[in-house]
């Protein structure tokens, strides 16, 4: 067998809603441009605090405006 464990999936807030807004956010998944260029570079630590943390925040306070 040449694999002891399948290969992961890649986590993704995406939800298929892709358009920047004026201030370079997505206005689907609340990443900024260079977040989503760098998705796939990311390790799940990474993309897991975003997740968990970062995009949230983002989106609550996106919200309120």
């Amino acid at each position: 067998m040449l694999f002891s464990d399948p290969p992961k999936a890649i986590l993704s807030p995406c939800i298929g809603i892709c358009r920047l807004d004026t201030d370079g956010v997505c206005a689907g998944c609340h990443r900024t441009a260079g977040e989503i260029a760098r998705w796939l570079y990311y390790t799940d630590t990474e993309r897991a605090r975003l997740m968990d943390q970062v995009l949230p925040q983002r989106e609550q306070r996106r919200a309120g405006k």
